[in-house]
């Protein structure tokens, strides 16, 4: 995911992004610990898409005070 993808959404559309990230990241702790997981580097990819997530919904309340 691209940080300029981000940057076009508005506050609500990057809180839905995140809250959908983090169901898939809890998903997949899930498979590993049932040893089902076929990509276990995706976690590491979901925690860096969410904090891009939460650094651009940063910079918009901070530009819009």
């Amino acid at each position: 995911m691209k940080v300029a993808e981000l940057r076009d959404k508005n506050p609500d559309e990057l809180l839905k992004k995140e809250q959908d990230l983090r169901k898939e990241l809890f998903n997949l702790r899930f498979q590993k610990a049932t040893g089902e997981i076929e990509n276990p580097m995706r976690i590491r990819a979901l925690r860096k898409d969410i904090a891009r997530v939460l650094t651009v919904l940063t910079e918009k309340h901070r530009n819009d005070a």
